[in-house]
């Protein structure tokens, strides 16, 4: 065998064994007649003494040549470390060698393989086997599998089947973009990789399978950020004979599961905010509610006076921003610079410091008193010391700057804490969505979602205000689930469609086979999808999913390290039956 034990259990109770172990060389000191190796594997490291005197001259020899990253292999006994490190597992002890195996060299790494690395992130992803070997990288890896172990759990427990969905599936025009796959057999057509399972978990509540799961990898070619893959992971759940309460409860209590059983945290219910009510109060549908800050609406005491900017302003909003009073000039200045920047698109800032002694001076005074200022004070609910920051312009466009101006603040002021947690559900959104581009309203979740009873009386006098049967569950400031009750008759769907601009002939190839299964007893049914490696990096106390994704892509959506997407031979273009030159 290679290892007796790994390089992370042996202590001062093993003191005079003889063991063997293997793995890489982390570093060596060599002081002319004794060498020290720390030898890690993905356990932990342990200290290889070798020693003129009490070592074959041969090993001694064979130990002053192993370089960084060397793969080896050792015997020896296990002897009392004269100089104890307390802050690593095996810190009491160290192998005096008698035998030593050079299973394999190394050259030389490209960056070093410790905690902190010298390694930029592009240079990791391509090299991210080297990467994986670091603490970090390989903690997050194992963090998912606990995660992942715990989901599967506590779902079987609940009686949930795991059921394999098709990865080749049909192309759909519904949301993001497919990545698409081309028939050599059937010649100028194509599978899609799924988005989701959506309609095939429908059709296994059709099929009776009451209670289904799958953690799932999904494609989408969409553009990417920090947060987002071109494939990523899915806990994908459907269930039978349910409302929403019974989701979200079923689904809080798994969340609940998966706080107390990873990091020890007790969460009681778990609040519940509309859609309208989120919009309103954070700027948007997924509202971070570790700290406050919440938008207090200003028209009511901000138009009555000469300010034309706030008069001709569809909106007129501010947050308290605690503490901030003292900001200097040149500090707000620079705020109002990073509302301008492009990626916001403010075109200014108003802002009242409410100073400690109780007086509030603005940016604004020309037009408004002190009167004035403690009505918006009131309105953001600010205290003394706070800073109160506010916006104008068009609803939507405004929210939406606030809630980035929001975000901003608590990064800088560090209110958001990567271990505390404060879960969310937002429910009652739009059903339906208009698109200025495309003049035409588009499902704001997809087109199986219900319409809620009392609003589908409005689906052809006023469909932009029909709410849908559909809910999020929102983490620290990041959707980590949503999901519906769906639509589980014919007749409704065809509905749908047809609000949706589908024409019958398109509705019924695209989704023929589903409205055909509805006419064989369809339960009424309903589920949920969390983002499984967004749910993971957060419970990880990050919001960047990449080091929880054992071969992450990069912002471009390529794999750096195998180099792909590349091209293709032009034999295997010609068997896929793909035109070689395309004229435009």
């Amino acid at each position: 065998m290679y290892r007796s034990h790994n390089c992370g259990e042996l202590t001062a109770a093993n003191i005079n064994e003889e063991v063997t172990l293997a793995g890489w060389v982390q570093k060596t000191r060599n002081k002319g007649f004794l060498v020290w190796t720390d030898l890690r594997d993905r356990y932990g490291v342990t200290q290889l003494i070798f020693d003129e005197e009490r070592t074959d001259k041969k090993v001694f020899e064979l130990a002053e040549t192993l370089g960084r990253e060397f793969v080896i292999q050792v015997k020896g006994t296990v002897i009392e470390r004269e100089s104890k490190n307390p802050n690593m597992p095996t810190g009491d002890i160290e192998i005096l060698a008698k035998e030593l195996t050079i299973l394999n060299t190394s050259i030389v790494p490209p960056f070093t393989i410790e905690n902190e690395t010298d390694g930029g992130e592009d240079l990791r992803m391509k090299y991210r086997y080297l990467d994986i070997r670091r603490n970090p990288v390989k903690n997050s890896l194992m963090f998912r599998h606990k995660v992942g172990i715990a989901v599967r759990n506590y779902l079987s427990e609940k009686g949930f089947i795991e059921v394999e969905t098709p990865v080749l599936i049909k192309s759909t025009p519904e949301g993001a973009r497919d990545f698409v796959v081309p028939s050599r057999m059937n010649e100028g057509q194509f599978y899609a990789l799924p988005q989701s399972p959506q309609t095939f978990k429908q059709l296994l509540m059709v099929g009776g399978i009451d209670k289904y799961f799958q953690i799932v990898k999904c494609f989408r070619d969409e553009d990417l950020r920090a947060d987002r893959q071109p494939e990523f992971t899915q806990i994908d759940c459907e269930m039978a004979f349910v409302d929403q309460e019974d989701i979200i409860q079923t689904f809080e209590g798994l969340t609940k599961h998966l706080l107390k059983e990873l990091k020890d945290v007790e969460m009681g219910d778990f609040p519940r905010m509309t859609y309208d009510e989120a919009m309103r109060k954070y700027g948007n549908d997924k509202p971070d509610i570790r700290f406050g800050m919440e938008f207090g609406e200003l028209n009511e005491v901000a138009q009555h006076k000469d300010f034309g900017v706030f008069n001709n302003s569809e909106l007129v909003v501010g947050i308290a921003v605690p503490g901030a009073a003292a900001y200097t000039r040149k500090e707000i200045d620079k705020l109002i610079d990073w509302v301008k920047r492009p990626q916001i698109g403010a075109t200014g800032m108003v802002y009242v410091k409410y100073n400690e002694d109780g007086s509030l001076k603005s940016s604004v005074d020309k037009f408004y008193d002190e009167e004035d200022l403690k009505k918006w004070a009131e309105a953001t609910n600010a205290q003394p010391g706070d800073l109160i920051l506010i916006l104008s312009g068009e609803t939507n466009k405004t929210r939406a700057r606030m809630s980035a101006l929001r975000m901003e603040m608590a990064e800088r002021l560090e209110l958001r804490k990567p271990d505390e947690f404060a879960p969310l559900w937002v429910i009652d959104f739009p059903l339906l969505e208009w698109d200025e581009e495309t003049e035409r309203y588009h499902a704001m979740h997809h087109p199986f979602t219900s319409p809620k009873k009392e609003d589908m009386h409005l689906l052809d006098t006023d469909p932009g205000k029909v709410r849908a049967t559909a809910y999020d569950l929102v983490l620290n400031g990041n959707e980590i689930g949503g999901g519906s009750i769906r639509i589980h008759d014919r007749k409704t769907q065809e509905l749908m469609f047809k609000h949706l601009g589908f024409t019958e002939e398109e509705a019924k190839a695209q989704f023929g086979f589903l409205m055909d299964a509805f006419q064989y007893g369809a339960p009424p049914h309903g589920g949920l999808a969390f983002g499984f490696d967004r749910l993971v990096a957060i419970l990880g106390g990050q919001e960047t999913i990449r080091d929880f994704i054992a071969f992450p892509k990069n912002n471009s959506g390529r794999d750096v390290m195998i180099d792909a997407p590349s091209t293709i031979d032009n034999e295997q273009l010609k068997e896929l039956h793909i035109a070689l030159n395309l004229e435009v």
